[in-house]
């Protein structure tokens, strides 16, 4: 292909919620850089995901992390535009943060700014018009992402004069997972065996993915089980500092401190950070960290009231945390993770050999305490060296594997073609609807009745990728998490799971995600998919986005 001939750099470049990143190589050497010189930052290998406008909101005035800090001469601070990665994807409107300006706008803008240095750091002499001329780009997007998503960051890259136009075949997409899985192929995970499970745990600062994959051949990797996700990374830990403060220093205080002086509010989150929670082991408890008001959030003083204040001076205006006020920071976080893992494992019948941890929360030595903890005695636990850098440098090895070949990637799984088949079973889940008069006494369980629902049903024909599927909600208002227990048989009218010629074929277990306080609002859509030797049964959550899959082997189909 001509336009292959023209490419002279790779670039992985992983937009991220909260922090984004680049790696790049050369053609002509192949060897992997990632970036770590920011505006105002040295030494990491991303940069926040943040935006400071002017006055009107049409030009940029800083982005990445000198963007949280950045002081006008307005009496009143301006925000600075971030987390507008979040319109896209399938989160819930109500869920979305408000933006200043059009998120569309917004990520074209952060792109036009990244893809600057990006020109000055792989060639300084370089024009933007030789930039969509000789790199090929591999963006990461989540895998939920939809066609209309892509559709939407590629319509921004190309507005960002990082390609020439929207069909450009210089950007090629691939799922956050997959470009770790490919890293760690590379690296942590060489030496596995073909038929061998491993997971991946993307722990980022928004987002925690999960994805299992097999190793099917040399170079080949096959989906045991698709994304599940929840938010809890990172920067809920943030949060749950500021609940600590607001309990210390008012609601009011920090309300008013965000508003009025948002600078000095980001500079106490980042210097938490800093010095207590990327420190943090979860090791025996030293002396209390201390915290000083004056010195990094003296607008601070103003805002907190009277008795408050003759408390904080009393204390020189310090603020002491101790060990177990971190603890409790990080382990509601923690916790929702290691459920997530547990699922994962559950729904994958406990088969995974070892468990990568990739993404910048992963370098928590705390969080890697206590995954290696919980699973020591089901899997190898894996981190990278630098496991923030996982993803950017695994898009750019795709990068390199599609410019080597005329295909898409050796690294995908090839996909057959099915013929159409008719199903012999009758397949469903046990449900509990409410228990009524004249269902049997004896099935009435705490006012509920188990009973067999049916998706797919006996003599169907059905074609690849046809979804039988029903949406469902949890039975209690606080529950954590469900269990979609799966049912076949041959019978066509069925009620019950007990009944005669009804069988049990697995269960698939969904983690249902903190962000709703309402489980009544919590819709799940469960279904299945028939291939021509397996059934995919999953569950989609559909606040969030996240995606649990199980497959099973139709080699059960024996006699019932």
């Amino acid at each position: 292909m001509d336009w292959q001939n023209d490419i002279r750099v790779i670039v992985g470049l992983d937009f991220g919620t909260t922090y984004s990143g680049f790696a790049y190589c050369h053609i002509h050497d192949e060897i992997i850089h990632t970036n770590s010189k920011w505006p105002g930052v040295t030494g990491e290998f991303k940069t926040n995901t943040v935006l400071q406008y002017d006055y009107k909101f049409i030009r940029v005035e800083q982005w990445g992390n000198p963007a949280l800090y950045k002081r006008s001469n307005a009496k009143k601070e301006k925000e600075p535009v971030e987390l507008f990665k979040l319109h896209l994807g399938n989160l819930q409107a109500k869920l979305r943060p408000k933006l200043s300006i059009d998120h569309k706008k917004a990520i074209k803008d952060y792109l036009y700014e990244i893809g600057k240095l990006i020109r000055k750091t792989i060639h300084q002499k370089w024009s933007e018009v030789e930039l969509t001329k000789h790199v090929l780009w591999v963006l990461t997007v989540p895998a939920e992402f939809s066609e209309k998503d892509k559709c939407i960051m590629r319509e921004c890259v190309c507005n960002a004069k990082l390609i020439r136009n929207k069909s450009s075949p210089n950007l090629h997409f691939t799922t956050e997972p997959e470009a770790a899985a490919i890293y760690c192929m590379e690296n942590e995970l060489r030496d596995l065996n073909i038929g061998t499970s491993f997971m991946i745990v993307d722990c980022g600062g928004g987002t925690v993915d999960l994805t299992t994959r097999e190793l099917v051949g040399i170079d080949q990797l096959g989906e045991v089980t698709e994304r599940t996700g929840d938010f809890c990374g990172s920067t809920f830990v943030d949060n749950e500092f500021i609940q600590f403060l607001r309990k210390r220093l008012g609601h009011s205080a920090m309300d008013l401190l965000k508003e009025h002086n948002y600078g000095q509010y980001q500079n106490i989150v980042q210097t938490f950070c800093r010095r207590i929670k990327i420190p943090f082991t979860g090791d025996e408890p030293g002396s209390p960290y201390k915290l000083d008001i004056e010195d990094i959030a003296p607008a601070l003083k103003q805002f907190v009231d009277e008795e408050i204040k003759g408390n904080l001076k009393a204390r020189e205006w310090l603020i002491k945390i101790t060990f177990n006020d971190v603890k409790k920071m990080f382990d509601p976080i923690i916790d929702r993770i290691i459920r997530m893992i547990r699922h994962q494992l559950l729904n994958n019948r406990g088969v995974c050999s070892e468990i990568a941890l990739v993404g910048g929360f992963s370098k928590s030595k705390y969080l890697q305490k206590r995954i290696k903890q919980e699973f020591v005695h089901e899997a190898v636990i894996v981190i990278p060296n630098q496991p923030e850098a996982a993803i950017v440098r695994g898009a750019a090895m795709y990068g390199l594997s599609l410019q080597k070949s005329s295909n898409t990637s050796k690294m995908h799984k090839t996909k057959f073609a099915i013929l159409n088949r008719i199903l012999k079973y009758t397949y469903g889940i046990k449900i509990f609807p409410p228990w009524k008069n004249g269902d049997p006494p004896e099935r009435n369980e705490n006012g509920r009745i188990g009973i067999f629902k049916r998706l797919a049903e006996i003599g169907t024909e059905v074609v690849p990728e046809k979804e039988f599927s029903s949406s469902f909600i949890p039975v209690k208002s606080k529950q954590s998490d469900m269990k979609f227990e799966v049912y076949y048989t041959t019978k066509h009218n069925a009620k019950y799971c007990d009944d005669d010629q009804v069988k049990p074929l697995g269960s698939l277990h969904i983690d249902l995600p903190g962000i709703v306080k309402n489980r009544r609002e919590m819709k799940v859509t469960f279904g299945f998919f028939f291939g021509q030797m397996e059934i995919t049964a999953f569950a989609r959550n559909e606040v969030n986005g996240q995606n649990y899959k199980i497959r099973f082997d139709l080699s059960m189909e024996n006699e019932i």
